[in-house]
């Protein structure tokens, strides 16, 4: 009898233990997702203005959304969205073969003034990228980088070209990859990078897909190095500036629903390479071994 007390007094302990975590985690839910839910209703919102005093939306209309594309003479977010995309595909590129190609020499190689490397490159990554922005500006400068259309190379340098200091995670899983792999293809007659294309990148799918969309996502979410680097430009301004833009106090009466709209459209792109990459996420190393 005392023995079926204890458990029950024991199964009643955890779930009011299970209980309380999914009432906590729901919260935590509520609390991320309802600022994403306000952006969509004011996005289809009919009334414009940011002074309103009701929460959900007088009528609902899709006019911002035709506004935002369609309403070019202030500020032209369809080119917005174009530089960005452009810009984000080629720095995702660029940016991941970088880093996945620093980690795996970190990760695999052993040469003189690597321990070195990765202490300065663990300290540089304590300082905020944007600290360096007005020697980068005056450096882009000095090479004709900053103005006109190379403006859009400028930018892709600034996000591209110091991604290899961000490898400290990719090095981490590559680690995870048992080096009798490496050594088997050595003894098959591979080259070094031969392993490195055929064997550890197969079977890293993961953190390709981490590193893919850190890196795709960093030029949607930046507006510190874009504004330094496009400045007056407006036809080279990104959807960061075009956004911020459209809160400012001479636009923000007419703009304020339609920059709503507009974070609702900045946010497909990244969704959408998000949905196409989750699969690769659940893939780890026995799974790649398998395939």
């Amino acid at each position: 009898m005392g023995k079926k007390e204890v458990t029950s007094s024991m199964k009643a302990r955890k779930f009011a233990a299970n209980t309380a975590v999914h009432v906590i985690l729901a919260v935590m839910a509520v609390i991320w997702i309802f600022p994403i839910f306000w952006v969509i209703l004011t996005s289809f919102r009919a009334e414009k203005g940011s002074y309103v005093s009701s929460f959900f939306p007088k009528g609902y209309t899709v006019g911002n959304y035709v506004k935002l594309f369609t309403d070019t003479t202030i500020l032209n977010f369809p080119k917005m969205f174009m530089n960005t995309l452009v810009i984000a595909i080629i720095t995702c590129v660029v940016s991941t073969f970088f880093v996945l190609s620093v980690a795996y020499v970190m990760s695999r190689l052993r040469f003189k003034m690597r321990k070195p490397y990765l202490n300065i490159a663990m300290i540089l990554g304590l300082f905020p990228a944007f600290m360096s922005m007005v020697a980068v500006y005056y450096i882009l400068k000095s090479l004709g980088l900053s103005e006109g259309a190379m403006i859009r190379v400028a930018l892709v340098l600034v996000y591209s070209g110091g991604a290899g200091l961000g490898f400290t995670i990719a090095k981490g899983f590559f680690d995870t990859i048992p080096k009798a792999l490496d050594e088997a293809a050595y003894i098959d007659g591979c080259t070094r990078f031969q392993v490195f294309y055929k064997i550890t990148i197969p079977l890293s799918k993961p953190i390709i897909v981490y590193t893919v969309l850190t890196s795709f996502m960093g030029p949607w979410v930046d507006f510190i190095f874009a504004k330094v680097i496009c400045r007056a430009n407006a036809d080279y301004y990104t959807v960061a500036i075009g956004l911020w833009r459209m809160l400012e106090k001479e636009y923000i009466d007419n703009w304020y629903t339609c920059f709503a709209a507009g974070a609702v459209v900045v946010s497909i792109p990244i969704a959408i390479l998000f949905i196409f990459m989750q699969r690769y996420y659940t893939e780890g190393l026995s799974g790649a071994v398998k395939g």
